[in-house]
């Protein structure tokens, strides 16, 4: 159900105009159009070098690039003897022999030559032509390729995405030599017009997953499309969870592997980031480093990040719900311990754990959100204040602080930020139960979580794969344990693929 108050109401659709632009495609159109441009450019070409034969040159600062608007079309232009006349025949030889140029196309109506303008392309207008010819000398400026940042590979590649939509599916490519590799384009966001690429393996990829993701992605209907929420929001199938339903990563290695499997690549220009779908609880516990390493310690890796989550998750509510409902689960020395440590505490256990969850998060917060050095700075100090400060003034007892620091860190290990922050926000609801009726509600609260989970789907295939609806067919390779390559012969199941074997 759509949120409209009486406001809301009142306001018109968002409805679509189709053409965009109306009226002829003229010069005078074209300049009325870009009035108030301040990066509008327009030139007088003169056509063989002849003063009475000129034809209109129109660009936008900027977006072209200087040399090859010079090189490759204002030289050829001035100096082609095959070019000495200004009129439709001179421009359907620009469009053969007249400049030797490859990206050279009619623009026909108003849309084509107010988009191509704005791609960076150069637009002629031939007197009497009725059509102009438009050609590509965008400018390349952009990041250049480096490494992961947030994904930080210790045995693999070094390279990550960037923010050209065309410089990463390059990066795909390169990996990705098959012909079967496809790439679909679809255009989103009525102000930012965005290129979206989507990104599949023909013969291995489901086709109604792909049919799914690219209906998806073509429904969207919003002006800008600039950050990622923009994309992610509008494609998934609930919007009503903390836990991600899109997986993303910054590493071109880690993309192409999850196109392999089976699952459908989304690229959008302007974001240095590879989308990849489905998304299932299973990928988000995965990282680059699993096949780059032996077999026996990525395995004991991916086991003890289930394990911390669990520790991220239950201690801080286990703790309160064993101080406060069952101290006979603490053996009597540690209850010795904690009591004489709250002594001079004059606070409840649950309000101490909760204020100091709630201290983690803003200093992680306020790290984050500083530049690089400040925020290292603010992270110590907050912990020095947090930690050692507030236990001195006997605001919080030691062993609070030690379960809150644990959980903390364990929650770390998590590969995905985004399903870590959903872990902790259902940490802090996790306490409350425990507040309210000891692990009794603890074990409730985690059952609520798991049947929220288990609802949850991702463009058709269950969220809890590879844990749960696989149909009996459990594949080697895709749970918990990495096992050895050679043994690993079928792609997952419930990605539905074409051709489910990987190897011989």
């Amino acid at each position: 159900m759509d949120w409209i108050g009486p406001k809301e109401s009142k306001i018109p659709p968002h409805t679509r105009q189709e053409p965009r632009f109306d009226g002829d495609l003229t010069a005078d159109r074209i300049r009325f159009l870009f009035r108030g441009c301040a990066d509008f450019e327009e030139r007088q070409i003169l056509i063989g070098g002849d003063p009475a034969k000129r034809a209109a040159a129109f660009f936008i600062s900027g977006q072209v690039r200087s040399e090859r608007f010079y090189d490759y079309v204002l030289r050829p232009l001035a100096t082609n003897p095959q070019l000495r006349e200004a009129t439709p025949e001179a421009a359907a030889r620009m469009m053969t022999e007249g400049l030797v140029y490859a990206s050279v196309k009619v623009c026909e109506t108003l849309d084509e030559a107010m988009f191509a303008l704005v791609d960076g392309s150069v637009v002629f207008d031939f007197p009497g032509g009725g059509k102009m010819i438009s050609y590509s000398v965008a400018t390349e400026e952009k990041r250049s390729v480096s490494d992961p940042e947030n994904e930080p590979s210790i045995k693999g590649a070094m390279d990550s995405f960037v923010e050209s939509l065309r410089t990463n599916t390059s990066l795909v490519r390169r990996r990705l030599r098959a012909p079967e590799l496809k790439i679909a384009e679809v255009i989103a966001g009525r102000q930012t017009v965005t290129p979206i690429d989507i990104l599949y393996i023909e013969g291995i990829t489901d086709p109604d997953l792909v049919a799914r993701v690219r209906e998806r992605v073509e429904a969207i209907d919003t002006d800008e499309l600039l950050q990622t929420a923009c994309l992610e929001e509008l494609i998934v199938d609930e919007v009503k969870t903390a836990f991600p339903l899109v997986a993303y990563t910054q590493r071109p290695d880690r993309f192409c592997a999850g196109l392999v499997e089976g699952r459908v690549g989304v690229i959008v220009d302007g974001i240095p980031l590879g989308y990849l779908m489905p998304g299932t609880v299973g990928q988000f516990f995965k990282t680059g480093q699993d096949r780059s390493q032996n077999w026996v310690a990525a395995s004991c890796l991916s086991v003890l990040r289930y394990v911390c989550m669990l520790v991220s998750l239950f201690l801080p509510a286990g703790y309160v719900a064993a101080v406060n409902f069952h101290p006979e689960m603490i053996p009597a020395r540690l209850a010795w311990s904690i009591a004489e440590a709250k002594v001079d505490v004059p606070f409840s256990t649950v309000f101490e754990v909760l204020i100091l969850l709630l201290a983690f998060e803003i200093v992680q917060e306020a790290g984050l959100r500083l530049p690089g050095p400040i925020g290292q700075t603010v992270s110590i100090l907050g912990g020095l204040v947090v930690g050692t400060a507030a236990v001195e003034a006997k605001i919080v007892s030691p062993v609070v602080l030690i379960v809150v620091a644990v959980a903390g860190i364990a929650g770390y290990t998590v590969p995905s930020q985004e399903f870590s922050s959903a872990l902790r926000i259902w940490r802090f609801g996790l306490a409350i139960a425990a507040s309210l009726g000891g692990l009794f509600a603890v074990t409730a609260a985690a059952a609520v979580l798991v049947c929220h989970l288990a609802r949850l789907e991702s463009f058709g295939v269950p969220y809890l794969t590879p844990f749960a609806a696989v149909g009996g067919d459990r594949a080697m390779g895709h749970g918990v344990i990495r096992w050895p390559l050679p043994w690993v012969k079928f792609r997952e199941q419930a990605l539905h693929p074409q051709n489910r074997r990987r190897q011989g």
